[in-house]
């Protein structure tokens, strides 16, 4: 059935105009003045590190609900390009050893990333990494992070709820990681409560890594 859906929207793609996903007008998946409500990167309280783009509220919820529940990938070019802008301003040197931005996508729960259709959080630090470096930065994704098969979707849950959810239930595959002391860059699409970020943040420097920030398309914290 996804995959037909998947099938479908792609046909009625090539038929009709894009609508913005923020404001509902023809001609892009993403209007330019939507695509710039994502600003310079502003520090959240929630979890020490973290910064957001944009408040999750109008124009920036629009699009990343749109892109994370709605089946709107096209928007991926976009949102990876917003966080793209973010990186170099982030305060600290945060290449690695080797010179690299690397990037850790924040995983999802197994069963509500097989509904999204795929890991959508890995495909947004994917395109972050390939505007930078089309920029001429060194990047590179680490999908390190994985959840573990009890780990419920975290939508609606409170902070203590979700750090219940969280606990024991995010694992590092350490194929995926670069080498031991290399700071990296956390990526999320929303920051809560913080309690995913702090989770993914112990488990990462747990397996050696040192994580230098937590970066997030919106906050609602």
């Amino acid at each position: 059935m996804g995959e037909r859906s998947g099938m479908f929207r792609r046909a009625v793609e090539l038929v009709l105009p894009g609508v913005c996903a923020g404001c509902g007008g023809l001609g892009a998946a993403c209007c330019e003045p939507c695509a710039g409500v994502f600003g310079s990167p502003s520090v959240v309280g929630c979890v020490p590190g973290a910064f957001a783009l944009a408040r999750y509220r109008g124009v920036p919820r629009r699009l990343v609900l749109a892109y994370k529940e709605r089946g709107r990938r096209d928007l991926a070019p976009v949102l990876g390009a917003a966080l793209a802008r973010a990186v170099p301003f982030l305060p600290g040197g945060l290449t690695g050893p080797d010179g690299v931005w690397w990037l850790v996508p924040a995983p999802s729960a197994r069963a509500a990333s097989r509904l999204r259709g795929g890991p959508h959080v890995l495909e947004l630090a994917r395109r972050c990494a390939g505007t930078l470096a089309g920029a001429g930065y060194r990047a590179a994704v680490a999908p390190a992070l994985v959840t573990a098969a009890g780990v419920r979707d975290a939508v609606g849950l409170a902070r203590a709820e979700r750090a219940a959810n969280l606990e024991g239930g995010i694992e590092v595959d350490v194929r995926g990681l670069p080498a031991p002391g290399t700071r990296v860059v956390l990526v999320d699409d929303v920051l809560t409560t913080g309690a995913t970020a702090a989770v993914c943040t112990a488990a990462l420097e747990s397996a050696g890594c040192r994580v230098a920030a937590v970066l997030a398309l919106t906050s609602a914290a």
